[in-house]
């Protein structure tokens, strides 16, 4: 029924085009996988760093897991990822297409995919911020606004919340989760009222 489709074997073309040479090189990566202890499937979100010792591009060095996203808080927000992902371009400013691997039938399957730097940034934020939070309403608002970060504001918090130490990426994924979605548990007037704006613009 699939193959009549078509669909599995545009996935495969798409990737082989666009994604397969060039993960040797990607600044970011978002994996598609599976993980024993949730439920399938999860996205992990994974940022290319310079290996320790090396004064050199980041680009000769590996792929490191920022964190991963799954269960009711992806179904939750897949919308918002898809789109961030779908503005995701190479260095020849072609769409690299994520968000076609983002259905569901896109995620049976498991892959590595690129992402720019903007992209890359966005969701690196988004999935590190949401990790602790049980309020999807609070889930949802942090990964809109983060959504409408230019792409100078995406990798300038990314940097803070992962590249200055365990205690102070602790204090600054504190710090910027409560700046974008407040603080608290249960229903919140503000945090319904702000979503129902982002919800209209976007």
């Amino acid at each position: 029924m699939t193959t009549k489709k078509g669909r599995p074997h545009r996935h495969a073309e798409l990737y082989k085009t666009l994604h397969e040479g060039a993960l040797s090189a990607a600044p970011f990566a978002l994996r598609i996988t599976r993980h024993n202890d949730v439920p399938p499937p999860v996205l992990v979100i994974k940022e290319r760093r310079a290996r320790d010792g090396d004064e050199g591009d980041a680009r000769t060095g590996h792929l490191q897991d920022r964190g991963r996203l799954h269960g009711d808080s992806l179904r939750r927000l897949l919308p918002i990822v898809r789109t961030i992902a779908s503005r995701a371009r190479n260095e020849q400013d072609v769409p690299l297409e994520v968000d076609a691997f983002l259905s569901e039938e896109g995620m049976r399957t498991q892959r590595t995919l690129v992402l720019d730097e903007e992209a890359g940034a966005k969701l690196g934020i988004i999935i590190k911020l949401q990790e602790r939070l049980t309020d999807l309403d609070r889930s949802e608002l942090l990964a809109r606004r983060v959504a409408t970060f230019s792409r100078e504001e995406a990798g300038y918090w990314f940097s803070r919340i992962t590249h200055y130490g365990p205690v102070a990426n602790r204090w600054a994924v504190s710090g910027l989760r409560v700046m974008l979605c407040g603080q608290g548990k249960g229903p919140d007037a503000e945090v319904d009222s702000m979503l129902t704006k982002l919800r209209a613009r976007q």
